[in-house]
């Protein structure tokens, strides 16, 4: 058997060997770090709060309000951040396509040159090819046209590391796209009964100034027959002036929060009159919450679910810094014909299978004398990972308190709520006793100013009571992670988005829904798989 011939048969082995052990994958496997979740909530043991198991998908439907209902399904279709995060979406799928091309022949090229050589013939180029001497310059034409490749075999699962790791920060991303969906769902419901708030104070805050407006009148006329004094007409007057001045602000809030409800509609700050046509009031909340177990949070919260998957991706980073630390088995090749004109040869005879240069096998490179760059690389990489650990059990944390907070708020404000609405009642009742009084001459006037004071500022605050009650249920089922569920089946993008898009750049197949709307519970994967083309 010839050398060149066992040769050829040791790297026919060669190859399969190094194939065989590319099952192993160097760096650490990831697992969910322990957090600590409580076992209840705080507020288990009240009636009003619940703890069975509850699909959180339209969350905004227990106020039973349709005007809620449209602004919530128009936001999430025309909302602009919502969109915004839809194209990290596309643009996260993209990057895993780069790492799943990563596992095929990494350099690919065609190479074709066309070069002219001239040199003197003492050069030892002219020597080498036999050029004679008497002209002094030696001169000819050389092309080629070819392919090389370069294929580096995933002994050590580098490769792998990094497409785990661009999975895990694609399906991070994914849950960026499900956080903003709730927090958009949230600021809607939010602003809706803002506005809807606002416009009950203003609504009261008028009504009140009706009736000290007719209480003037009242106080005008006894003053002018003498059995009321300049001082309750001016009392009086101040009790209304402040009352009607109270409505400007409230109706700053009004557009201020009719605005922020544009903006979450994708539309300029316009009269949206048309869009909250129908119900109107105070959005009611239902006396009793749902908020199943503290563990559920681990897997709804998308924001808990990113920070898991954003560890996942750094901890596959330190298998890829690690595989810089051993040798890099590839296979080289090249298919190139080569012809020049020099002597008795043509340069159309680059054509010709007598033409061709091979070479193929196998290579190793190992990078030794780093000076320890590559394993302090490996220690950036894992000090990274450790922060990213810490802050998900911080998100965990955190998420259990969101929760925590609201419900206390929910149920205290409710609390308050009944205690106002009777205080709004003897308010009333103590007013019209006032006016009786002073009309009979029983009592002077700061007796009916103070009852008049007293009935505005209770009504006043019973309509921001109600108020907090809806935005803290807002806030329980936001601190759930409620909302998200909608996207579901559904695409990230607009056909138009995707049409401009797709005019500028050859998206292939990776604009279906099917390529990035995956299930929320999939787990980031390494294994190799066809290219994105």
């Amino acid at each position: 058997m010839s050398l060149s011939h066992r040769r050829r048969c040791a790297a026919v082995v060669l190859v399969p060997a190094l194939l065989l052990f590319s099952g192993c994958m160097i760096g650490p496997d990831f697992n969910r770090p322990k957090v600590a979740v409580s076992d209840t909530w705080l507020e288990s043991g009240d009636q009003r709060v619940s703890t069975g198991s509850a699909a959180y998908r339209n969350w905004w439907t227990a106020f039973n309000d349709p005007v809620l209902d449209r602004l919530v399904e128009q936001a999430y279709r025309d909302n602009l951040s919502l969109r915004q995060a839809g194209v990290r979406v596309l643009q996260a799928r993209a990057q895993l396509g780069i790492a799943i091309g990563e596992v095929f022949p990494q350099t690919q090229q065609a190479v074709g040159s066309a070069q002219y050589f001239r040199t003197s013939d003492r050069a030892e180029t002219a020597a080498f090819s036999g050029a004679s001497g008497g002209s002094g310059v030696f001169q000819f034409w050389q092309s080629q046209v070819g392919v090389q490749a370069s294929w580096e075999l995933d002994f050590w699962g580098r490769i792998r590391r990094n497409i785990q790791s661009a999975d895990a920060t694609f399906l991070s991303t994914l849950a960026d796209y499900d956080s903003t969906l709730v927090t958009l769902t949230a600021d809607v419901a939010n602003n809706y009964i803002a506005l809807r708030t606002a416009e009950e104070r203003i609504r009261i805050a008028k009504e009140n100034a009706d009736a000290q407006d007719g209480i003037l009148k009242i106080t005008d006329v006894r003053f002018k027959y003498g059995t009321a004094t300049q001082r309750d007409v001016e009392q009086a007057r101040t009790s209304l002036l402040n009352t009607q001045a109270s409505i400007p602000p409230l109706e700053t809030e009004r557009r201020q929060a009719q605005d922020a409800l544009s903006v979450l509609l994708g539309l300029p700050p316009r009269d949206l009159t048309d869009v909250l046509a129908g119900a109107s009031g105070i959005p009611a909340s239902p006396p009793q919450v749902i908020v199943g177990i503290p563990a559920d949070l681990l897997r709804r919260r998308p924001d808990v679910r990113g920070a898991e998957l954003q560890a996942a991706a750094q901890s596959a980073q330190i298998g890829v810094a690690k595989g810089d630390l051993l040798p890099v088995f590839s296979l080289n090749g090249s298919l190139v014909f080569v012809s020049t004109d020099l002597g008795r040869f043509k340069l159309s005879d680059m054509f010709r299978w007598g033409a061709r240069s091979i070479q193929a096998g196998p290579s190793v490179q190992w990078n030794i004398l780093n000076y320890g760059q590559i394993t302090n690389n490996v220690r950036v990489q894992d000090a990274s990972f450790q922060q990213l650990l810490i802050a998900y059990q911080n998100v965990v944390l955190s998420a259990q308190r969101d929760v925590e907070d609201n419900v206390i708020a929910f149920l205290r404000a409710q609390d308050r709520a009944e205690l106002l609405a009777q205080s709004v009642t003897s308010a009333k009742t103590a007013l019209d006793l006032a006016v009786l009084q002073y009309r009979e001459g029983i009592t002077d006037f700061t007796t009916v100013l103070t009852a008049q004071n007293a009935v505005l500022a209770q009504q006043d605050s019973l309509a921001s009571t109600l108020g907090n009650i809806s935005t803290s249920l807002v806030g329980i089922y936001r601190a759930l992670g409620g909302g998200w569920e909608i996207r579901e089946g559904q695409d990230f993008v607009p056909p138009e988005i995707k049409a401009e898009m797709e005019r500028r750049t050859n998206w292939g197949g990776l604009l279906a829904p099917a390529n990035y709307n995956v299930p929320a519970s999939r787990q980031p994967e390494g294994a190799p798989r066809l290219p994105d083309w």
